[in-house]
């Protein structure tokens, strides 16, 4: 007598290709859900980069201007402490622990799959 599983796969073929379909469909969206928040990281890295680059220039800017005029004006600090709070922010949000869950749906069915086949042997070694 055949292991369950062989008389499922030899009398029931759509079966197990309507099973392996929907793990490449798990599969391809748990890739989607990793790859948009690695690349919204990503993008918000760039962002704290160029900010602060944008940061230096405009403090070093506010410092030649200050020298030039003599004179200390609160815009000289306002505009450079924007960018440096656009910099903290999405430095942050780049740096910040991940929240996803990396393939524990797949890693899920995965198991039950195979509780299942291991308590369908049992039952057929009986």
């Amino acid at each position: 007598m055949l292991h369950p599983i062989f008389s499922t796969v030899l009398g029931h073929p759509d079966l197990v290709a309507e099973h392996l379909a929907n793990y490449a469909a798990l599969v391809r969206q748990e890739s989607a859900e990793a790859g948009r928040g690695l690349v919204a990281r990503i993008v918000a890295g760039v962002l704290a980069a160029a900010s602060v680059m944008l940061a230096l220039g405009l403090i070093g800017v506010a410092v030649l201007l200050g020298v030039l005029q003599g004179s200390f004006h609160w815009v000289l600090v306002a505009v450079p402490a924007v960018a440096v709070v656009i910099a903290a922010v999405c430095g942050w949000y780049a740096t910040r622990p991940s929240q996803s869950y990396g393939f524990d749906d797949l890693r899920t069915q995965l198991e039950a799959d195979l509780q299942a086949l291991r308590t369908a042997g049992a039952d057929h070694g009986r």
